[in-house]
């Protein structure tokens, strides 16, 4: 799977943004861009659709979650620690 890489430091996540949707929600796969498709309902100011991000997939997953890359854009590669690809994978349902 494209937008998911295991490393030493955790589970890479490659995934595009939209922001100011009606819910949170993953929408699927985006085989464009190799990304996972992803809403979040705060608008993309001062930070706060960075922090829904970061909320919505660490409850989801279950797990720490922080932004490596992206913060300004819509693309975020996001790092999973503490679970293994195939348990993200199984989580998110895909």
């Amino acid at each position: 799977m494209k937008f998911l890489k295991e490393t030493k430091d955790g589970v890479l996540l490659f995934i595009h943004v939209q922001p100011k949707a009606k819910k949170n929600a993953i929408e699927g796969v985006d085989e464009w861009r190799g990304r996972l498709k992803v809403r979040v309902s705060a608008p993309p100011v001062e930070g706060k659709a960075n922090k829904e991000v970061v909320m919505f997939f660490s409850k989801l997953l279950g797990a720490e979650v922080s932004i490596l890359r992206g913060e300004t854009g819509r693309e975020k590669d996001i790092l999973v620690k503490g679970l293994s690809a195939e348990e993200v994978k199984k989580k998110l349902g895909i």
